[in-house]
């Protein structure tokens, strides 16, 4: 039953990044940052729907640190899109 709940959450977050990729590609906005943030975005939806209500399984407990990882790439995404919107003059 375990592996049948891991791998439902592997083919939500699956589907999820295909339809992020077919989606920016046809509004041809499609990046290598836009991409990341809005799989972040997925993956966190993902975790949060699929959580169990009583035993938290040992394989979603690591899910945080991927879940640390992603808001630590996020953060430097916008700290670099801040940096670039800033005139030469400010920092």
């Amino acid at each position: 039953m375990a592996t049948r709940r891991r791998q439902r959450f592997i083919y939500a977050q699956t589907a999820w990044m295909l339809a992020t990729v077919v989606g920016l590609a046809l509004l041809g906005a499609l990046s290598l940052e836009l991409f990341f943030v809005v799989s972040l975005i997925g993956f966190l939806v993902v975790v949060e729907l699929t959580a169990p209500f009583s035993v938290t399984p040992e394989w979603r407990s690591r899910l945080r640190w991927i879940v640390l990882v992603g808001l630590v790439g996020f953060g430097y995404i916008v700290v670099r899109r801040i940096l670039a919107i800033l005139p030469d003059g400010v920092l």
